[in-house]
């Protein structure tokens, strides 16, 4: 019986669990929830790459602290947030920024003055910027020689001017501004006031990857990149499309819908390059930055984006 019982329990098949790899988290890309990232997230939904990742929507200081904080993998942020945090992030392969070789639109100093007679004169300067208010004080200094007195502020035209001589605007807001300019205020774009001083472009903010993630998971993050480069030049060959989709985009804010030809214009100068003048720029701003103690004293940014051109 024993025996039996033995040869029985030998001839069984042996039961092995099957285990399967847990699936991979998904990629959390950031996003600027402003107009000037419509574009791209028209072509990454057109394009079909909408699925490649988790997307996350905000203003470049919230997308900022969840990059730092590790609950983004990569996204955009300031140009002076990247400068200030240079062994937390990596440029995304390729480069991919937010700039312009010229006006921006959506980038103002507003005053009721002439800029060069703001000397002494009260700037409010918008909390929602970094990178326009530092490059407003480079500009006022170093361009003009003029020394503004400067207080931050809540982004809200009316109430910043009721305290100070002018403001520092950026997004929508700003945007709003340049296509329907107030009576009695002067609208300066400071990518046109940036190029006109220095001859190069401006950059406003780039897209970064965690360093980690860019060494724990390169080919999804080479993969992140491509899609990115594939949706803005989807978005370029579709400019009529990709302007009626932001016109719908921005009629869902409180402040009412920008026409088409606003938006059309605006993606027009709008530029998400990131090649040898767009760094020379970094270059520029990141030594006058440092200059002031804004950004800490380092190696400049590579002369080209990793896996880019120059």
């Amino acid at each position: 019986m024993t025996e039996v019982h033995a040869a029985s329990r030998r001839s069984a098949p042996s039961r092995r669990r099957t285990t399967h790899p847990a699936p991979a988290a998904p990629f959390r890309l950031g996003d600027i929830s402003f107009l000037n990232c419509a574009p791209l997230r028209w072509g990454l939904r057109h394009g079909g790459a909408r699925e490649q990742f988790a997307l996350a929507s905000g203003p470049p200081e919230w997308l900022a602290e969840e990059l730092l904080a590790g609950r983004l993998d990569a996204g955009p942020v300031s140009l002076v947030r990247y400068l200030r945090h240079p062994d937390a992030w990596e440029l995304l392969p390729g480069g991919l920024a937010v700039g312009s070789d010229g006006p921006v639109r959506s980038c103002h100093l507003v005053s009721r003055a002439p800029l060069g007679e703001l000397d002494g004169a009260v700037v409010a300067l918008s909390r929602t910027s970094r990178t326009t208010t530092l490059l407003a004080r480079i500009l006022l200094e170093d361009a003009l020689g003029v020394r503004p007195e400067y207080r931050p502020a809540p982004q809200h035209l009316d109430s910043m001017l009721a305290t100070a001589d002018a403001a520092v605007l950026i997004g929508d807001e700003a945007l709003r501004l340049h296509a329907r300019p107030p009576a009695g205020l002067r609208v300066q774009d400071t990518g046109a006031l940036w190029r006109e001083w220095t001859g190069l472009p401006m950059v406003f903010a780039v897209w970064v990857v965690r360093r980690e993630v860019a060494r724990e998971r390169p080919e999804r993050v080479r993969a992140i990149s491509a899609a990115l480069a594939e949706a803005a030049a989807l978005a370029r060959a579709h400019p009529a499309a990709v302007a009626r989709a932001a016109a719908a985009e921005s009629a869902r804010g409180s402040d009412g819908p920008l026409s088409e030809d606003v938006l059309l214009d605006y993606y027009r100068v709008l530029d998400y390059s990131l090649g040898a003048r767009q760094l020379a720029a970094v270059r520029e701003f990141a030594h006058r930055a440092a200059a002031r103690g804004e950004v800490p004293l380092a190696d400049p940014p590579p002369s080209t984006a990793p896996g880019g051109h120059p």
